[in-house]
């Protein structure tokens, strides 16, 4: 089985042949287009000490062609996430948008002038070390003081390479996830990941058809109001606002709890408080949590008590615990104290920020992480590569979004229903911006109407990715 070190001795030459092999199925890029949308949240939301109230999605087309000359579209959607995509102590809100902003325009020029044919998964493997060279531009053209990161660059880069997997599916009148056997792809995952994976296809790892429902994980964020007497001001716009309304509105059964990471009592009392009041909402309910510190606890040994301090306060509550999520700062190479391992004998421990590539994988797993968060916004080729890793390596899966509302919330439900063994997905554009969810209620209800705690994936079989 490969190591880390051995990743990195054989990444360099691993893209070389990427350029060999080609197939009759192959596409090849004809357009590339690219716009913004803007929306309000309904209230903020609070993660890794900032508190979030709007959102800029990117929306992308793409149109290709294939070997006989047959013309197919795409669509890609993401939200921009720069809160989090670009945590920057010195950058305001403004500048690390308007910089993902940039690198958009960019990232959208050397697609469009990409004009090697290939499968979605060879031509996004081909494009992101341009990426990386146009998001290096981008920060000195822009003089930032910190360079855009890669996980930034990925999330930009998702909507392109989704448009890409959509318009691909399309054209050849199939889901996406029925695209990635050995009729489809030239070449078997050691191209892409390593030697562990010689002679096999994603279509091992991932399913043709939808898991009928998946669970949801309802957000709970740093100021969401948990009772009524929290609630300084009411939306009043008709939707839940305490954590009880939202229970009994979606039926919920799985809570996503947001932590501070660098305030231990706050966190340890957040989160039996919240313990007490779903199960006195659902007494009867097998209730299953994810704790997210988002990279702010400052050691593991804070993760470590905290656990510690739950479980003397609800014993039943630390075990309804499910998993931790990315506990310690996301730069893990530079963070090599802060090993997982004894806190992976309690519960999975998953890998969030810190996963840009199979390297940061390995890396993790070396730390005691136990499990991996797959997410759209680091683009649909990354997922089905990461769900195929992950797999193979035995780590427990879950899929995370980043507030994606829309058609980015249609292709983020579509990795989590063809990923095997997916624990749940969290999909919170319902509690923040349901506003961006209208247009696509009526096509996909099971996935923006919540009523049992679930979402049902009835719709997504169409070709592509399902959305448009």
């Amino acid at each position: 089985m490969f190591t880390r070190r051995q990743w990195m001795a054989t990444a360099a030459g691993a893209a070389t042949p990427l350029l060999a092999a080609r197939k009759a199925t192959d596409v090849r890029i004809e357009e590339i287009t690219h716009e913004f949308e803007d929306f309000r949240y309904r209230f903020p939301y609070k993660f890794g000490g900032t508190a979030v109230d709007r959102v800029t999605v990117l929306n992308v087309r793409a149109t290709v062609r294939t070997g006989d000359g047959r013309v197919s579209k795409g669509f890609g959607s993401m939200p921009m996430g720069n809160v989090w995509a670009f945590p920057s102590r010195t950058l305001p809100y403004d500048k690390t948008l308007n910089a993902m902003k940039v690198l958009a325009g960019r990232l959208s020029k050397v697609t469009n002038d990409y004009k090697e044919p290939g499968h979605p998964i060879d031509i996004n493997t081909a494009l992101e070390p341009v990426y990386m060279k146009e998001a290096a531009q981008a920060s000195k053209d822009l003089a930032l003081d910190v360079p855009i990161p890669k996980l930034c660059m990925l999330v930009t880069a998702s909507a392109f390479d989704a448009a890409i997997h959509d318009a691909y599916g399309k054209a050849h009148r199939r889901s996406a996830y029925q695209a990635l056997g050995p009729d489809l792809m030239s070449r078997d995952l050691s191209a892409y990941l390593n030697a562990d994976f010689k002679g096999e296809y994603l279509n091992r790892y991932i399913l043709k058809k939808p898991t009928p429902r998946i669970n949801l994980y309802h957000s709970v964020g740093g100021v969401d109001p948990l009772l009524d007497k929290d609630i300084q001001k009411r939306v009043g716009d008709g939707l839940p606002e305490t954590l009880p309304e939202w229970i009994k509105f979606n039926g919920l059964h799985h809570i996503k709890i947001k932590l501070q990471g660098d305030e231990l009592k706050w966190d340890i009392e957040r989160t039996i408080a919240i313990d007490r009041i779903a199960s006195e909402a659902r007494p009867n309910v097998d209730w299953r949590y994810c704790v997210d510190f988002n990279e702010r606890c400052p050691n593991i040994e804070y993760l470590l008590e905290y656990l510690r301090k739950v479980k003397e306060g609800t014993p039943k509550g630390f075990d309804r615990i499910e998993y931790i999520e990315q506990p310690t700062q996301r730069d893990i190479k530079a963070d090599g104290r802060n090993k997982m391992h004894q806190a992976n004998k309690l519960r999975p421990v998953v890998i969030d920020e810190s996963l840009t590539d199979l390297e940061t994988l390995l890396l993790a797993r070396e730390m005691g992480y136990t499990g991996v968060a797959l997410k759209a916004c680091k683009g649909q080729s990354q997922a089905m590569l990461m769900a195929a890793a992950a797999q193979k390596y035995k780590m427990f899966l879950c899929v995370q979004d980043l507030s994606c509302p829309g058609a980015s919330l249609i292709h983020s439900a579509g990795i989590a229903s063809h990923v095997p063994g997916v624990s749940g997905i969290e999909a919170n554009s319902r509690q923040y911006v349901p506003v961006a969810n209208e247009p696509w209620k009526a096509k996909f209800p099971g996935l923006f109407v919540i009523k049992d705690g679930t979402m049902s994936t009835t719709g997504l079989d169409g070709p592509g990715l399902g959305a448009v």
